[in-house]
């Protein structure tokens, strides 16, 4: 697992996350779920020109789904929360 696109997925929006990036200057990105913490923190680090200072990762359980009779189940997915340095920042809404 080397390809840093392949590691990092999508950044997740929610207002928790963007709360996270404001007030403690952290991102929350969506990753690859075999991808570590050292793989997870050189890519950040490569794809956006920034310092990394920690990475804490969580496994996430895909939810049940329902469609008319049938049940389904969303994939299972992996979120870094990632601490940048002083003075560096990501904004992913200023990309959209």
């Amino acid at each position: 697992m080397k390809d840093m696109f392949s590691i990092i997925k999508k950044p997740c929006l929610t207002e928790k996350a963007l709360g996270l990036q404001e007030i403690n200057n952290q991102v929350v990105v969506k990753v690859d779920p075999r991808a570590n913490k050292i793989e997870i923190k050189d890519a950040v680090e490569k794809l956006f020109s920034v310092k990394v200072l920690k990475v804490r990762t969580a496994n996430m359980h895909g939810k049940m789904k329902r469609v008319g009779k049938s049940f389904g189940q969303q994939s299972d997915w992996k979120k870094a929360i990632v601490t940048l340095a002083e003075g560096n920042k990501i904004d992913f809404l200023e990309k959209i």
